[in-house]
């Protein structure tokens, strides 16, 4: 049974893949890694975050469409300004991306716990050092 619940997450992750493409490509540009984590901490306005950053409206309109597009950040209506749209994180898309990461971070500890088996297996015996008493002639 567990067998069958892994194939079912494993072709999940398979369907969602190019979505998962998407979303490290996005986040490989360190100003899209920033806006994300200004939306960490709650809903922002494409001109704020395009000043908070140090970008222009439309580079960081650029920006939000391409992290729109990978699914990482959604635009919302602001309801105190009817002319304006509120950027949010999106949930889902990072669900996929920690998945990912938990598979690959499981994969190399796995690995890592056997190195570290076989490196012991290996490695020869400590031999303590033995205490010789030295013999006082003469005495």
């Amino acid at each position: 049974m567990v067998h069958a619940a892994n194939e079912d997450r494993e072709e999940r992750l398979s369907r969602r893949k190019p979505k998962l493409d998407e979303a490290f490509g996005a986040l490989a540009d360190p100003t899209r890694r920033r806006v994300i984590e200004l939306l960490g901490r709650g809903p922002w306005r494409a001109s704020a975050l395009a000043e908070e950053t140090g970008q222009s409206r439309p580079g960081m309109s650029r920006h939000l469409r391409l992290l729109r597009e990978a699914g990482l950040v959604r635009e919302e209506a602001d309801a105190s300004d009817a002319r304006a749209s509120l950027y949010v994180l999106d949930q889902r898309a990072f669900a996929d991306v920690q998945t990912f990461l938990d598979r690959v971070q499981a994969f190399w500890s796995d690995q890592l716990a056997s190195f570290a088996v076989h490196v012991e297996s290996r490695a020869a015996p400590v031999r303590r050092p033995v205490k010789r008493r030295s013999i006082e002639v003469g005495r």
